[in-house]
């Protein structure tokens, strides 16, 4: 079983937010290479649009338990994840949030290295000199 590590400053959260992102209908999980460790780092984090104290208390709780059941299995090491609640983590079931977080892992560790932050569709498409003067 892979150890974990929890992130616990803000300059780590800030860092993982700068690799992956995919979001979920339970949860949002950023992940992001750190070749500084070889084991598996999460954080959590749940913002005052999830609620009071009490409700992000208890979506940091819910996280927490799925993390530690998900991660030593479906993570890999040397990777920082950050599991980011929102209101719909309350409502979700268990098991949907379970399911959530595997499905956001293998989306990360799935997609071809190089693509995954290029945006879709027509946005990829380059931006010639256009003009508003259309005479």
């Amino acid at each position: 079983m892979t150890q974990l590590e929890r992130l616990r400053i803000r300059p780590e959260f800030l860092a993982a937010a700068k690799g992956e992102k995919k979001p979920m209908p339970g949860l949002v999980l950023q992940a992001r290479v750190n070749t500084n460790h070889n084991h598996i780092r999460y954080g959590l984090t749940a913002s005052k649009k999830v609620g009071n104290a009490v409700a992000r208390n208890r979506v940091r709780r819910r996280l927490r338990v799925a993390a530690e059941q998900i991660l030593p299995h479906s993570g890999r090491s040397g990777f920082d994840y950050v599991l980011i609640g929102r209101q719909a983590t309350l409502a979700r079931s268990f098991r949907d949030l379970l399911k959530d977080l595997e499905s956001a892992l293998k989306r990360i560790h799935d997609a071809p290295q190089g693509t995954q932050n290029a945006p879709q569709g027509i946005y990829n498409a380059p931006q010639g000199n256009v003009s508003s003067n259309s005479d």
